[in-house]
């Protein structure tokens, strides 16, 4: 792993703890109404909302960091290369939001020399800001939080975003198994799921499909909470395309046991 100077993580971090608060304020604006939405080509709906908080995400990087990199998930890639890397996701959940469900995330992570350093995800609906950067530690709403500290399968609870999904896949069995195993399982995905394992309130989150402004902020701030965060094979990056954060204790468990093992 390159070395990035702790100084420029904590800015970094400050920044985007600032510009996740303020794109929540903008969701905020739109949560618990008619919202309408329109199909992009993967057949996901995107809002306005989504539109308007990665708009004014981007607009503040460029102000602030001229010469980092932007991914967002509505807007594509600006300076491909770039040394600083910002991921944005601006509403996490999209169905939720749609709903009226609250546990919807602004979410920005931070690639240094290609490397996860920081994530923020911010829960406006919720009150509830998760911000980490390496070697930092990992707070939630700006007190220190950490992993459960669980060792035990039938002690733990498990997530997942949607079960019907994870049974379409060649894991299927083995999230059965970690069902049965375990002490009980619910739906509180997408990213929030994972933020429950980094704030100590859930022990195991699987999720099965993930790109890379979904997995943005996760892997730096589980990690740095005391957790693992990896890919269904076991590849701690962002752009493996699959996620599993757990509290450490239950990890190779949960691998093996999805795995079929």
């Amino acid at each position: 792993m390159n070395d990035a100077p702790h100084d420029e993580i904590q800015d970094i971090l400050t920044a985007a703890e600032g510009f996740a608060r303020e794109a929540g304020e903008i969701t905020l604006r739109y949560f618990g109404g008619m919202v309408d939405a329109d199909d992009k080509s993967d057949g996901t709906p995107v809002t306005i909302a989504d539109r308007q908080a990665e708009e004014h995400i981007r607009a503040r990087i460029e102000e602030v960091f001229p010469d980092h990199g932007i991914l967002g998930e509505e807007y594509g890639e600006t300076k491909p290369g770039a040394r600083c890397r910002w991921i944005l996701d601006p509403i996490d959940g999209t169905r939720s939001f749609m709903h009226g469900v609250p546990l919807y995330g602004v979410l920005i992570g931070v690639e240094i020399e290609g490397e996860a350093r920081v994530g923020v995800a911010n829960f406006p609906a919720l009150g509830e800001l998760i911000a980490a950067g390496e070697g930092l530690g990992c707070r939630l709403n700006g007190e220190p939080t950490s992993v459960s500290p669980t060792t035990e399968l039938r002690k733990s609870l498990v997530l997942t975003t949607d079960v019907e999904r994870i049974l379409a896949t060649p894991s299927a069995a083995g999230f059965r198994k970690l069902q049965q195993g375990a002490d009980f399982a619910r739906t509180w995905g997408d990213c929030y799921g994972h933020c429950l394992v980094a704030t100590g309130r859930v022990e195991i989150m699987i999720d099965p499909i993930l790109s890379p402004w979904d997995a943005g902020p996760l892997l730096t701030i589980v990690t740095e909470a005391g957790g693992r965060w990896t890919s269904f094979t076991g590849e701690a990056s962002i752009h493996a395309g699959s996620g599993v954060a757990t509290n450490g204790h239950l990890h190779d468990l949960v691998l093996e046991t999805l795995a079929g093992g």
